[in-house]
């Protein structure tokens, strides 16, 4: 009897785990990039690994959730896919420029705030907020919520890059 009980929490722990990452799945689809902010500027430049211009998500029962996204190198968009693993909820590993782990701070139906700290190849660290939305501008307390989550992290304003300015990669 004891061997039925355990067999059937762990059933349903393990459920759980899919249930959890199906909650995000409503959240798959188009993005774009309005904003982000690095402790090391050079990383969100133009030519840096995160001057980056979201444009899919799609979040998956089996906890992994896929990045399309175009980076610019010598004014030409290069396009990227990534699959990051969930650690716990809204928070994934993904393989990129380094290690990262991807944290998602607030999450709404039009926009999508996150933080990433990065340890690239040679050990440096940078940390990352961005802002996505599914519109083409975002509101007022949207950027409000992501200007006061970089001072929260200590990145000065001044290493706030507006990529909604000059997104000339192509639609999905």
């Amino acid at each position: 009897m004891k061997v039925l009980l355990l067999s059937v929490v762990l059933g349903l722990l393990y459920a759980g785990h899919g249930e959890a990452q199906l909650i995000l799945k409503p959240f798959s689809g188009e993005w774009k990039t309005h904003y982000i902010a690095a402790s090391n500027k050079d990383k969100i430049t133009e030519g840096g690994p995160f001057h980056a211009y979201v444009r899919h998500l799609e979040f998956h029962a089996n906890n992994t959730v896929d990045l399309d996204f175009y980076v610019k190198s010598d004014g030409e968009c290069v396009k990227k896919q990534l699959t990051g693993e969930r650690q716990q909820l809204l928070v994934y590993h993904v393989e990129y420029a380094g290690e990262n782990e991807v944290t998602i701070l607030h999450l709404s139906p039009d926009a999508i705030i996150g933080s990433i700290h990065n340890v690239d190849e040679e050990g440096k660290e940078t940390d990352l907020v961005g802002v996505l939305s599914k519109r083409d501008q975002i509101s007022d307390l949207v950027y409000q919520k992501f200007k006061k989550e970089t001072e929260d992290k200590g990145i000065p304003e001044e290493n706030i890059v507006n990529f909604s300015d000059n997104d000339d990669c192509p639609e999905e």
